[in-house]
């Protein structure tokens, strides 16, 4: 018996560019590159965080090095993790003419037999063997998140930062609730006009007035309800006034004034599948369905075949907020074809996998809004609201 030497699996060497792997933190970026003419050995350079100038120096050194190694003068090609830092810096990079790649790190493949090495070294070295890969056209090595403009990325701050204050106000009354119900209090919400008059009425359980350290403290959260339900109707008269300027052109509607005329959707919600998935560009249906997240996963393995659900892999509040607008298409538009489709699935199933059927008709209501907001198909059966 014995042992085959198998040479070592080597880097392509014979470059066209300059490959350059960013490893961000808020405290020092990591740059991994690879030169033409330089072997398969990388080079690391650390630089402060946010320093952008300095970055663009660094690469005016691998430029100058590669140029002094092979005679020639290589474009640059560089790839970062999609995360905190959001976009700014792939745009700096693309005004400079630079070739800038955006990766989903939870697409990168990952050794799982064993605890795997995570350091900021390593994982510059594996985005660079990913670019490489990428470029040379392996297929599912990744998936490159596709940037957005100032204006699209702008334009989803009101939907998001609404969310937000939603869920502050939530917290406030259960709170408030919270502290009334420890003195057996429960007819009192925080959300009505008179709240500031009922508290002073307040009795507890025991038929004694509020305590008093209890009321200032209730006080002093209506102060702080009073400032987030102000900040609500703030942003919502910021989304009304860009669903309005969207209306520039009277002879075609905007999408989201199309999607406004389907009885069942409000401008919040006409807003955030707008400003969240549907402004994008999409091929085909199923880009549509993974965007969100709602694709199918097959598992399938010799006699195995199962369906694992919806991939999840999207964007969470698009696909949030159509599984809450399937619940509401069902209610609003009961005769469409959508709707039936439900009905009999659940029928079928003797009344069970009602949760599992509304995620199949959130991806199959998803693709239909596409369709009507790209080529104007109406939904079938689907009752428009009267203008």
């Amino acid at each position: 018996m014995f042992k085959i030497e198998r040479p070592a699996t080597a880097i392509q060497t014979n470059l066209a560019a300059i490959f350059v792997s960013m490893e961000l933190s808020r405290s020092t970026w990591l740059i991994t590159s690879l030169l033409p003419g330089n072997g398969e050995k990388m080079s690391k350079h650390p630089i402060a965080a946010g320093d952008i100038t300095g970055l663009f120096a660094l690469f005016s050194k691998l430029r100058e090095r590669s140029r002094a190694k092979t005679g020639q003068t290589y474009p640059i090609i560089t790839i970062q993790e999609a995360g905190l830092d959001g976009f700014w810096i792939h745009r700096a990079l693309m005004k400079e003419g630079i070739e800038s790649h955006v990766v989903d790190a939870a697409s990168i493949a990952t050794p799982r037999r064993r605890r795997r090495v995570k350091t900021d070294r390593v994982d510059g070295e594996v985005l660079l063997r990913v670019l490489l890969a990428f470029k040379r056209g392996e297929p599912r090595v990744c998936s490159m998140v596709l940037a957005i403009s100032h204006e699209e990325e702008d334009r989803r701050r009101i939907g998001r930062e609404r969310k937000a204050l939603m869920v502050e106000r939530v917290g406030h009354v259960n709170r408030i609730k919270g502290l009334l119900l420890s003195q057996g209090i429960t007819d009192y919400e925080p959300l009505h006009k008179d709240r500031r008059q009922r508290l002073e009425d307040l009795r507890t359980g025991d038929g004694h007035a509020l305590p008093r350290h209890m009321k200032a403290q209730i006080s002093r959260e209506l102060d702080r309800l009073e400032l987030v339900m102000e900040q609500i109707k703030a942003v919502e008269g910021e989304r009304e006034a860009l669903i309005a300027a969207q209306n520039t052109d009277k002879t075609k509607p905007s999408p989201v004034t199309m999607l406004l005329g389907i009885k069942g959707l409000g401008a919040e919600f006409a807003n955030i599948l707008w400003a969240e998935g549907l402004f994008r560009h999409f091929d085909n249906r199923r880009q549509v369905a993974a965007y969100a997240g709602l694709a199918p996963t097959p598992w399938q393995s010799g006699s195995i075949d199962r369906e694992q659900g919806v991939s999840k892999a999207g964007n969470p509040r698009l696909r949030t907020t159509l599984i809450q607008l399937s619940w509401l298409w069902l209610q609003h538009q009961p005769d469409s074809a959508l709707a039936k489709w439900y009905k009999a699935r659940v029928e079928h199933n003797g009344g069970r996998m009602k949760k599992p059927t509304i995620v199949a008709l959130a991806r199959k209501l998803l693709v239909a809004l596409w369709k009507y907001v790209t080529s104007g198909v109406v939904i079938e059966g689907a009752i428009m609201k009267k203008v």
